[in-house]
């Protein structure tokens, strides 16, 4: 896949995403929802997400940093902005069960952080 095609994609697919999570916040009363219908909002919150920060983060590192090699920058950009998508999602999760505490956050962040060394060392030779 070329970079133009890329970018194309992946801005149709995350305006999608945007556009789904935007009928679902108006469509889903969350008092009388099932399970479906949350899982429906925060998937595609999470998808949204992942596609708005993949795209910044590409373009952060291939514009503003001027770095040479584009799929490197595609694939950290994206792996970065999967983690990034999990804490914000797992921050609304448990904010909406009245479990979000500085400390559930820290450790949040820490397993994530740990996670992306992990990655990071994992894909070196």
């Amino acid at each position: 896949m070329t970079l133009p095609t890329y970018i194309k994609t992946m801005s149709s697919l995350t305006v999608v995403c945007w556009l789904a999570w935007a009928y679902l916040l108006f469509a889903i009363n969350p008092t009388t929802t099932n399970w479906i219908g949350f899982v429906l909002f925060y998937g595609s919150l999470f998808l949204a997400l992942v596609g708005t920060a993949a795209l910044v983060g590409f373009l952060i590192r291939f514009v503003a940093l001027h770095q040479v090699l584009a799929f490197r920058s595609v694939k950290e950009a994206f792996r970065q902005s999967f983690l990034f998508a999990i804490l914000i999602v797992v921050s609304l999760l448990l904010l909406s069960q009245d479990l979000f505490t500085w400390l559930n956050l820290m450790f949040l962040i820490i397993g994530l952080s740990i996670l992306e060394f992990f990655l990071l060392s994992y894909g070196k030779p």
